[in-house]
């Protein structure tokens, strides 16, 4: 088994930095040194087969992207990343494991589900993967399903309060899929948005010939978010199960998510860079259909309301928990089939890349520590869903998941088509970051180094997540 040695850096955890040197032997970590000891670091670059220099730059944990849909199908056609182009992208970015979405759909099995999404990621991806599952009917046979989802490794399922007709769930529905998560142990997570209601303000808009990608943020008022999410958290209260929030963009809902955390209820939310960066007004709003570029849903919210600003003081005082993505890109032609209809832009955005580079920029800009960094793209969703130990740490007995980010470096984000998503445009192009992800190391295997990509497609495997590490 191939050593490898990372020297010379400081490693940053969630609780702490420290100069230390990495030891990794095979694809596990085996030690983490005191560089102080010049004799047996010495002798280490000497045994070791790889040695990295990491002096002048940070050693953390893989990201941990807890929030993908490659390959995903929607509304008549499918996200443009597969397995192959979307972790191969997002191992670019330092990103070493994503969590993506197996999806049942209506009148399809939740077992089917399952084992269709590992044949579509089996031997194509560049990093390791995990799956979450994605009820979209919910009955007998489902909840059934639901109850061995664990033994499979998949220990999270999402639902949905939106998309009446395609994945929306009633609320006794919603109830009965919690109480089973309370007795297995599962984590049920919430696309917390009032779906019936935003058909409606959708169909009044375009009768008044407001059809253009802008109106679909004002179709998807948060209001809406803000009274889904406090719903399902109080059902979540009543079945006794835990709730994770996926995608929260309106400071209201994350007060709600707040609120419940403050009263001592298992309630988890996640954000994504979109939400903390980018605007209704300034990118849903630009001229013609460029817009459409940042349909997602829920949409961005209004930047003179001061979601963003709330957003990341929630990270910083972790009444938000999670930065992931929401990967799920659409090219621009795909994105034409809304040209004359914002209800049928199909909703995504690229990210996979790009969401640690956005995210240590808000460490530049004094928004977050570095501790914090590191706890919110990587150590808390491998708590959360079940894979700390194995991911999220640097440690002795973990996976060699390791980035070396140089803080002296920068990044331009997209510019000329220089990222690797599967992606005809960039939703943060020309963004300058102050930092660069130097090299990457997945399962002890460098896949990025100064160089480039030097990975290969089947280097990920699959992850059985774990119950949560969170909520006993």
């Amino acid at each position: 088994m191939a050593i490898t040695l990372i020297k010379g850096g400081t490693v940053v955890s969630s609780t702490g930095r420290s100069k230390q040197d990495v030891l990794i032997d095979g694809q596990t970590i085996a030690a983490v040194l005191d560089p102080s000891d010049t004799s047996l670091a010495a002798d280490l670059t000497e045994r070791a087969d790889t040695v990295v220099d990491a002096t002048g730059k940070y050693v953390i944990p893989g990201g941990i992207d807890a929030h993908t849909h490659m390959e995903m199908p929607f509304g008549g056609t499918f996200a443009s990343d597969t397995f192959e182009t979307g972790t191969r992208a997002a191992a670019w970015g330092g990103t070493t494991t994503i969590i993506d979405f197996a999806v049942q759909n209506k009148g399809g099995s939740v077992k089917d589900a399952i084992e269709q999404w590992h044949q579509k990621a089996a031997g194509e991806c560049a990093i390791d993967y995990a799956f979450h599952q994605i009820l979209g009917d919910i009955n007998e046979q489902s909840l059934i399903d639901l109850r061995s989802l664990a033994a499979e490794g998949v220990t999270s399922f999402k639902m949905f309060t939106a998309y009446p007709g395609v994945f929306y769930s009633t609320d006794d529905q919603i109830f009965r899929a919690m109480q089973v998560a309370a007795e297995e142990g599962l984590l049920p997570m919430m696309h917390a948005e009032n779906g019936p209601v935003i058909d409606v303000i959708a169909e009044q808009l375009v009768k008044e010939g407001k059809t253009s990608p802008y109106y679909h943020g004002i179709a998807r008022p948060w209001e809406m978010e803000e009274e889904a999410t406090h719903r399902t958290i109080m059902l979540s209260r009543v079945a006794h199960s835990p709730v994770y929030i996926v995608h929260v963009t309106a400071k209201q809902a994350m007060r709600q998510v707040q609120a419940a955390r403050a009263d001592g209820h298992l309630v988890f939310g996640e954000s994504c860079p979109q939400y903390l960066y980018q605007s209704l007004e300034e990118q849903l709003g630009a001229p013609g259909f460029e817009g459409a570029k940042y349909v997602c849903s829920p949409p961005l919210r209004s930047k003179e309301e001061g979601h963003q600003e709330d957003l990341w003081m929630a990270l910083r005082t972790d009444a938000l928990s999670v930065v992931a993505t929401d990967h799920c890109p659409f090219c621009m032609k795909q994105k034409q089939m809304g040209a004359n209809d914002f209800r049928k832009i199909p909703n995504g955005m690229g990210l996979v890349e790009h969401r640690m580079d956005l995210m240590y920029q808000g460490t530049v800009n004094g928004r977050i520590s570095l501790e914090r960094f590191v706890d919110i793209t990587s150590t808390g969703p491998a708590r959360i869903f079940g894979l700390y130990g194995r991911k999220g740490v640097i440690a002795p007995g973990a996976d060699g998941d390791v980035v070396v980010y140089d803080p002296n470096g920068s990044t331009t984000i997209g510019i000329n088509d220089t990222h690797h998503m599967n992606l005809d445009y960039s939703n943060f192009e020309g963004w300058h970051i102050d930092g660069h992800v130097d090299t990457v190391l997945s399962r002890g295997k460098v896949v990025v180094d100064e160089t480039g990509y030097v990975g290969t497609k089947g280097d990920g495997e699959f992850v059985a997540c774990k119950p949560s590490q969170m909520i006993g």
